[in-house]
């Protein structure tokens, strides 16, 4: 069962991981493809040579890695909200923007399974505006489906073109998406307040088949599973509905969350969120996510519900949330009908993961270089037993004099095969982007900002 945030707590977040070169961490032989080409994207101080999995001391290579140029890598940031992740990737500078990462339904399924692929709740891309906004946001679930809206994940994306762009509190993003123009801002304190637009309420906005209620949104009764519930539902660029019910710890979300999911009622299926009231000005909530399934929280979510438990007379129009990820600040102002949600957005790390095809190449080459059932580091290279060592920098000064069996022929080729594999541009991106600049540039940003 999902654990409740008690009344009056406070989450404690957990610093966020942080990948450092200089540690000597880098991804196997067979994940090294990821480096230097980034399809036209801009990078983001990402040094790393490492795929998401298998971290461990740097090996010596077996082969020559493809040119990287081959291939298209992945570049992304990871951002969480609430314990709401997103993989975020920045395609605003790309000459294709919807091509630059070849995202397809099954790659963002893999890239969001939490033990195959990096882990996420969804993958957002940073796009050039079609409609005159500042930029366009798509947004995909881990099921590989696109919504039209995420609140925590327009908050994860400002947060990361502010990291990304350098911008500090105050700065406001026209942002275009699906349900229309949202339009963020960076807070004093770190945290993002989002003008998330007026909800929709008529049934075929949300949509749904329950009519408008007496509440004036669609509204009724549903059964489930031989239990009965009485619901709301309202649309905040993609369907929600909300159940009111005297405890949330006691619901079954598992067993209801996907049968309200997919209930004819819905027909582009729903989330879900049962409420308790604890005042007036507070509320507790839990969500199952449309195509995400169990989530720590749901920015839309919490907007809707505020907006569906006003219209019921359960709440006021201003309140706080508490889902399992922490609070969100919810206000439905009366004058614009505008709904506007406060909350955080925090980075989690940076990483690159190589093209499948790079990874598949250099595995097979790998296998073809190794014989089957023996390892690589048994392997006896031919010709002469090795003479005494030899200090190359003292005695080959005037050039090598074991030619056939160079001690330092080895290194030698290491460098040769990064410098073929990389060009100046990229080596220059490695030498000035690392992780550890981005990291004091955080810190300069001086006190009292929210890291």
């Amino acid at each position: 069962m999902v654990a409740i945030h008690p009344l009056g707590a406070t989450l404690k977040q957990a610093p966020p991981l942080q990948l450092h070169l200089d540690g000597g961490a880098v991804a196997d032989p067979a994940l090294q493809a990821a480096d230097a080409r980034l399809g036209g994207v801009k990078p983001r101080g990402v040094a790393l040579r490492a795929g998401p999995h298998r971290i461990g001391p740097i090996p010596k290579p077996v082969v020559r890695l493809p040119r990287v140029s081959e291939f298209s890598n992945l570049p992304f940031s990871k951002y969480q909200g609430l314990g709401n992740d997103f993989l975020l990737l920045d395609a605003r500078t790309a000459a294709d923007p919807e091509q630059a990462f070849g995202l397809t339904s099954e790659r963002v399924v893999q890239l969001c399974d939490r033990r195959f692929g990096v882990g996420a709740d969804g993958v957002i891309l940073a796009l050039p505006s079609q409609a005159g906004g500042e930029l366009r946001m798509r947004i995909f679930n881990a099921d590989g489906s696109e919504p039209g809206m995420c609140g925590n994940g327009i908050r994860c994306l400002a947060r990361f073109l502010a990291d990304v762009d350098g911008d500090g509190p105050g700065r406001i993003w026209q942002i275009d998406t699906l349900a229309g123009r949202i339009v963020p801002e960076l807070l004093p304190d770190g945290t993002v307040r989002v003008d998330m637009g007026a909800p929709f309420l008529e049934p075929q906005q949300v949509p749904t088949t329950l009519p408008v209620g007496d509440a004036g949104l669609p509204q009724g009764e549903l059964d489930l599973d031989g239990e009965r519930f009485a619901v709301a539902a309202a649309g905040m660029g993609n369907p929600h509905v909300v159940i009111p019910v005297p405890a949330v710890v006691e619901i079954d979300l598992e067993r209801f969350g996907p049968l309200f999911e997919h209930h004819p009622a819905f027909p582009a299926r729903t989330n879900v969120h049962f409420v308790q009231v604890l005042s007036p000005d507070h509320l507790l909530m839990r969500v199952w996510e449309r195509g995400a399934g169990p989530t720590l929280a749901c920015g839309t979510g919490a907007c809707a519900t505020l907006v569906a438990m006003h219209s019921l007379g359960l709440c006021e129009r201003r309140a706080r949330l508490d889902l399992p990820g922490g609070p969100l600040q919810i206000h439905w102002d009366e004058s614009s009908g505008r709904v506007v949600m406060d909350g955080p957005a925090e980075h989690v790390f940076d990483g690159v993961i190589p093209d499948p095809e790079a990874v598949a190449l250099s595995r097979r080459q790998a296998a073809a270089a190794t014989p089957i059932g023996e390892p690589a580091a048994v392997l006896a290279p031919s010709g002469p037993e090795p003479g005494p060592e030899i200090d190359c920098a003292t005695v080959c000064t005037q050039g090598c004099i074991r030619p056939e069996r160079c001690p330092s022929a080895e290194a030698r080729a290491r460098v040769e095969a990064l410098l073929r594999g990389t060009s100046l541009d990229d080596l220059v991106s490695i030498a000035t982007n690392s992780l550890e600049s981005r990291t004091r540039a955080r810190f300069d940003k001086g006190p009292g900002f929210n890291l």
